[in-house]
């Protein structure tokens, strides 16, 4: 790779992680990008045009190995990681009594452990430096109970809280960590969480190119948050702040359950 500086984006073979690795390279960045399907390998000709550098690494985040495998291929031969976007993540909307374990336990490997783990890695990395920029991509879900969605909303909420406490902790550093918050986006979530049949898959959705460009920013401007993108998905992150979990709760399962259920 060049001497550009470095980025590191995960679940970037499509949608939001998509897109943050597109602003990066046009903002003069090199990139590792990953994901745990074959079309990562189809990333560095989509971004070619901006010149930079871009590795693509196909790997399972899901397990301990595949993170250690991520994070070596990232600084191999000593090079610097600046930015870093952990934006990997998968859902399911099922009732939590009738999903299978394994399906759950995907969820929190990926959305929790992985991201802890790989969080670790690169802010230790980062404070040998007392240098960088990480975005951890959560959701205005993780401001309310996730009734049909009980382990995604829930994994969510980990990342916010684990978020804010990371900022407190490295108050008095260089590093800024950002969190931001994507309403419901046009992705290829719904369909992996088997969720086109209900009201939240079939309404209209956010740009993932422009909740990307907002996230982008705020990491430059080391915003400690953003909700993104549109105006009805602020809205809903605001209306969120203010009303009671049993009425999320129950808000959550109207759009969230299967319809006819």
């Amino acid at each position: 790779m060049s001497q550009a500086e470095l980025a590191l984006v995960t679940g970037a073979s499509s949608g939001i992680g998509l897109e943050l690795a597109r602003n990066f390279a046009r903002n003069g960045y090199d990139l590792v990008v990953a994901a745990d399907d074959d079309a990562i390998h189809g990333v560095p000709a989509e971004l070619a045009s901006h010149g930079g550098a871009v590795q693509p690494v196909q790997v399972d985040l899901r397990t301990p190995e595949g993170v250690e495998h991520l994070f070596a291929s990232t600084v191999e031969g000593g090079r610097t990681l600046t930015a870093a976007a952990l934006n990997a993540g998968v859902g399911r909307g099922e009732m939590f009594l009738k999903s299978e374990l394994s399906d759950d336990l995907s969820i929190i490997d990926l959305n929790v452990r992985s991201t802890v783990h790989l969080a670790k890695l690169v802010l230790r990395d980062m404070a040998n430096r007392d240098s960088g920029k990480v975005l951890f991509t959560s959701s205005v879900a993780s401001m309310m109970p996730g009734s049909y969605q009980p382990v995604y909303n829930a994994s969510k909420s980990f990342v916010q809280s684990f978020v804010k406490a990371l900022q407190d902790e490295l108050r008095d550093t260089s590093i800024t960590v950002t969190a931001l918050l994507p309403g419901p986006t046009d992705t290829n979530f719904f369909a992996r969480a088997k969720m086109l049949d209900s009201p939240i898959g079939k309404m209209g959705k956010d740009d993932p190119a422009e909740v990307a460009r907002q996230g982008f920013e705020a990491l430059m401007r080391g915003d400690r948050q953003v909700v993104a993108a549109s105006l009805s998905s602020k809205l809903m992150g605001t209306v969120s702040r203010v009303l009671p979990d049993p009425v999320k709760a129950a808000g959550s399962r109207l759009i969230s359950a299967p319809l006819g259920r």
